[in-house]
């Protein structure tokens, strides 16, 4: 590896590194906030959801009500430590689980038949409109897509899980996981929404480096301008064909890396 090899490598080390990091937390807050987006976004497209996050998502439902019910059976036969007390609540974690496969199948049948009919649907990704009575809200701003996702969407789960756990309706257990729900949802969305502001900024960014990388190769960029990019101006007495060598280079190394940007 050569020394002008080295920095560019340097950087998409980085940036794989920081777009592995950004999709991990995505795909895991995917997984743990799909129940409560099949509800809240009940017209997605048909590769809203990656097929890894609807497998994991749905065997997640299946073992979480098994393993609430085996700790609670041996919290019951463990002696000395008293008996838990039943919980109290209408909807348990499992009664959920049981209408996450109803919810499930209804969105198996429509995706499947969007899939044989491409025609019906705009875009695949796109999650559909959020629920009618979110238009009531009386802010302008709240009717933002990317407010309603990140902000209003989880904050509504929150406040029905507190509600209808302080009316006893469901109980503590699938409190908890509405609420871990929640904030996984605003997680995704909110990482979801900076991924494609650093698409849009990457580009700006590219095209701002060009217009930077043209004038050191006419010997016209200021100090300050090259700072912008992190470079130096070419001293006086370098050639002017080795001037726009290393200005190809460099436009090189700026190039749109459109590969690591892919939502």
């Amino acid at each position: 590896m050569t020394l002008n090899e080295r920095p560019q490598s340097d950087a998409l080390s980085l940036d794989h590194l920081h777009n592995a990091a950004l999709s991990g937390v995505q795909i895991i807050c995917s997984i743990i906030s799909r129940p409560v987006d099949c509800l809240l976004r009940f017209r997605h497209g048909t590769r809203y959801f990656p097929i890894p996050v609807v497998v994991l998502s749905s065997l997640m439902m299946v073992v979480l009500p098994v393993m609430l019910a085996l700790f609670t059976a041996i919290m019951s036969v463990i002696p000395f430590i008293g008996h838990p007390s039943r919980p109290v609540g209408l909807i348990d974690l499992a009664t959920f689980a049981k209408g996450y496969v109803v919810i499930s199948a209804y969105h198996f049948i429509r995706l499947y038949r969007l899939m044989l009919h491409p025609h019906k649907e705009v875009h695949s990704q796109y999650e559909g409109a959020a629920l009618p009575f979110f238009q009531l809200i009386p802010f302008s701003w709240a009717r933002s897509f990317w407010v309603t996702r990140v902000a209003i969407e989880p904050l509504f789960v929150l406040l029905v899980a507190t509600v209808l756990e302080d009316a006893f309706l469901i109980q503590p257990s699938l409190a908890i996981y509405l609420k871990v729900a929640a904030i996984a949802l605003a997680a995704k969305s909110a990482v979801t929404w900076y991924k494609a502001w650093e698409y849009t900024r990457i580009l700006l960014d590219n095209k701002a480096a060009a217009d930077i990388v043209t004038k050191l190769v006419d010997d016209k960029a200021s100090p300050e301008e090259a700072a912008q990019i992190h470079l130096v101006t070419f001293a006086p007495s370098i050639p002017a064909d080795m001037r726009a060598e290393a200005a190809g280079n460099i436009a090189r190394a700026y190039a749109p890396t459109l590969n690591s940007t892919q939502r």
